[in-house]
């Protein structure tokens, strides 16, 4: 039985207790205790994803694309699903800034202070349009949306401004969302049916263990999508 999101942990937790007998796998969260600390159950297997990693160079390659100087992400939810996207990104515009001793900013996140925009939704997609036009008003032109469908409002205030870029998450926006595929720069990429399909295939093999899966990019599990429409616009020194 897989469950999809940090906020089903509390009951497949408690349904693997009770169904010993079964397998369970729980994407995108840890099995936790009531002080919300991880822990290892025997029949549940946790499927995390390392997307800062892919993150961190969404957000290198944004620095090496933007025109203003200003990139911008924000979440759905302070959560630490989320949250880790906007550090790889922060990360990574970083990166860019020291090593080309550029000045880029982040707006949105502040890594440090753990502080920065959230639409405390996501299924909203009228603040995410409201997050993005703020952003786009002051100076932001490439951001990376980590809040589901909430997203897809920001990508809609991208696509009214006609100068601004989103990176997308989770899926390649560019095949996933083809009506927002011109101004999308490249996605962080999630590998989830794979972890998925190995967690069933251990199980039916009597190879199951309670090990977390997790994706990086060494491995596969995660990615940056290709940039598509902007191939021959992002610099061979940025992509190599």
């Amino acid at each position: 039985i897989i469950g999809v999101g940090f906020s089903l942990e509390k009951a497949v937790h408690a349904s693997a207790d009770e169904n010993k007998d079964l397998h369970f796998a729980l994407v995108d969260a840890s099995f936790s205790d009531k002080k919300n600390e991880p822990v290892t159950i025997e029949n549940g297997r946790p499927l995390l994803f390392n997307t800062s990693e892919a993150a961190f160079l969404a957000g290198y390659v944004a620095a090496g694309m933007t025109k203003t100087g200003k990139v911008a992400t924000f979440g759905g939810a302070q959560i630490p699903a989320v949250t880790v996207f906007m550090d790889g990104f922060a990360d990574g515009v970083n990166a860019y800034n020291q090593a080309k001793g550029a000045s880029v900013q982040v707006l949105g996140w502040d890594k440090e202070a753990q502080t920065g925009a959230f639409t405390d939704s996501f299924d909203d997609q009228s603040l995410g349009l409201q997050q993005a036009q703020q952003f786009i008003s002051e100076g932001a032109d490439i951001i990376m949306p980590v809040a589901g469908p909430v997203g897809l409002g920001a990508a809609a205030a991208a696509k009214s401004s006609g100068n601004t870029l989103i990176v997308g998450v989770d899926t390649d926006w560019y095949e996933a969302n083809p009506q927002y595929s011109s101004i999308v720069l490249t996605s962080v990429r999630k590998e989830i049916g794979a972890a998925v399909e190995q967690a069933i295939q251990d199980s039916t093999k009597g190879k199951f263990t309670s090990d977390p899966y997790v994706g990086t990019l060494a491995n596969g599990g995660v990615s940056l999508a290709p940039f598509h429409d902007f191939e021959a616009q992002v610099p061979m020194e940025v992509k190599q």
